[in-house]
Formats: C-alpha cells, structure tokens, sequence
C-alpha cells in the first residue's frame, strides 16, 4: 500500500540525485538507496526514471507557479507593490533551489526532447499572467502613471536578474570577493537591487 511518506521520500532522494547528476547522469539504485526503498518499491510507485522526473518537474514548476501567481494576483496591492512582491516570490522560491535553473538549462541542451514538456509546464503558467498584467500595465501607461513596457520583456528582466546569480554564484565569489563572500546577504542584496532595477525600468 503506498504511503505519502514513502512517496515523499522516494522524491526528496530522486530530485537530490537528478538535480546532481542530470537526468541521463541519475540512477534509480542510488535513488531507491537515498530513500531506504528497495528497487522494485521505487518502480511500484513511479514506474519508470522518466515519470519519476516528470513528476519532480512538474512540482517544481507548480509550486513556482502558485507562489508567483499568488503574489501578482493579490487583489489588495497595487500593481507595483504586486511586481516587487511577484520579484521577491520568485526569488525566494530560487533561493530555496538554487540548482533548478543550472539544471532545467542543463537538461534543455543536453536533452532537446525535454524542452516539450518544460515548455508545457511554464506556458500553463505564463500566459494567464502575462495577458493579465500586460492589461494593467497598458493601462497605467495610458494613464501617464508608468513607461509603456511590453510584458513579455519585463517577465524576462525579472526572470535574468533572478536566476543569473545563483547560476554565476561559484564565479561570482572568487571576482567579487567581500561582497559575494557571506552568500546569504549577498543574495539578499541582490535581491533589493533587482527589485530597484525593475521599478526603475516602469516608473516614469
């Protein structure tokens, strides 16, 4: 019979090993080994490598999702107090896996086929928000409150200025020394000057 916690165990071990080694990198004995499962337990409950990473993905993309979404659509905030926060959401959710980005660009060149799939997963969550914000951000311009600013390219500023440093971090250290060298404040710091970047970018 299964269990959530078998099953929580079995994903907490094979996203580890995934996030380490890559999909074609992964094995399933190391995975079942980190959980305490035996092989033949890992495969009743997901069958096979590929759902296994199929499912860790689609988590991870989910709860990105919800937490982003959940910060733009907060009904009680104006529209750039729900930016900073959907700014902040996000870089917390990378702050909490800092892997994923080095690993989704990882997986999409090594394994073009995997594109699709990731493909699916982040334009389910894309394209209700962008036309959403694009609505209200055109308003606002037509207002004089703010610059014109086509959505789709301030979603990506948001998402380089995010994920750049924890992707660069291992270089980033040794150049810049004293300021990168407490790993916590420097992301904290980074993500301060991110948010400044984008509202000065929309601001008029």
């Amino acid at each position: 019979m299964k269990t959530k916690d078998t099953e929580a165990d079995i994903l907490k071990a094979a996203e580890q090993e995934f996030m380490l080694r890559g999909f074609d990198g992964a094995k399933t004995a190391s995975i079942a080994r980190a959980a305490g499962v035996t092989h033949a337990m890992l495969h009743y409950y997901f069958r096979s490598k590929e759902l296994l990473f199929d499912r860790i993905l689609t988590d991870k993309m989910r709860l990105m999702g919800q937490s982003v979404l959940t910060a733009f659509d907060n009904p009680e905030l104006p529209l750039l107090e729900r930016l900073k926060e959907g700014i902040v959401r996000h870089f917390d959710f990378l702050a909490e896996n800092p892997d994923l980005p080095r690993f989704i660009v990882n997986e999409v060149f090594s394994r073009p086929e995997r594109y699709e799939v990731m493909r699916e997963n982040i334009s389910s969550i894309a394209n209700g928000l962008m036309q959403q914000l694009q609505q209200e951000l055109d308003q606002q311009a037509g207002r004089g409150e703010i610059v014109a600013v086509d959505v789709r390219h301030l979603l990506l500023d948001i998402v380089c200025l995010n994920v750049f440093p924890f992707i660069a971090y291992p270089l980033i250290e040794p150049v810049f020394g004293g300021i990168a060298a407490d790993r916590s404040q420097f992301f904290e710091m980074r993500k301060a000057e991110n948010i400044e970047v984008i509202m000065r970018r929309i601001k008029k």
